[in-house]
């Protein structure tokens, strides 16, 4: 037969907890509420690391509040996400750029039509950098 509480030790077993601190035992505790939403979403995350609820949102709360992670909006995480997906395309269009110049230094034959098609995707990753960058300065918020 199955054994309720050999099951229930075994799962509390595989949860990761927070380590002990140097500074001493927490004796300083607080309540956080949560709708059901908001609960869900925060009980996913604690799971995904493979933590306690109450440990996972305090080591969020102290990583926020020493800056070690700075908290950032969905839509952030999108433009973040296309700064660093056109640093590779201005990674590639920079290694083209060189094999123009080398070829173009060797007296080899390079066409315009290959010159501007350089150029043209040179200035679509630029203005794609631009976009993103000028909205992560909307959204950033200034710390006091």
């Amino acid at each position: 037969m199955n054994d309720p509480l050999a099951d229930e030790k075994t799962s509390r077993a595989s949860i990761r907890r927070r380590g002990r601190e140097p500074g001493g035992p927490r004796s300083h505790r607080f309540k956080v509420s949560f709708n059901d939403a908001e609960l869900a979403i925060v009980k996913e995350a604690a799971d995904r690391e493979n933590q306690a609820l109450a440990s996972w949102v305090g080591q969020a709360a102290l990583a926020v509040a020493t800056e070690l992670v700075v908290p950032v909006s969905a839509d952030a995480k999108v433009v973040l996400h296309e700064l660093i997906r056109s640093r590779g395309q201005l990674r590639r269009i920079g290694n083209n750029l060189n094999q123009v110049a080398y070829a173009l230094n060797s007296e080899g034959e390079v066409t315009d039509a290959q010159i501007k098609a350089v150029l043209a995707r040179v200035h679509e990753a630029v203005r794609h950098v631009d976009e993103a960058t000028l909205q992560v300065m909307r959204e950033r918020q200034p710390r006091s």
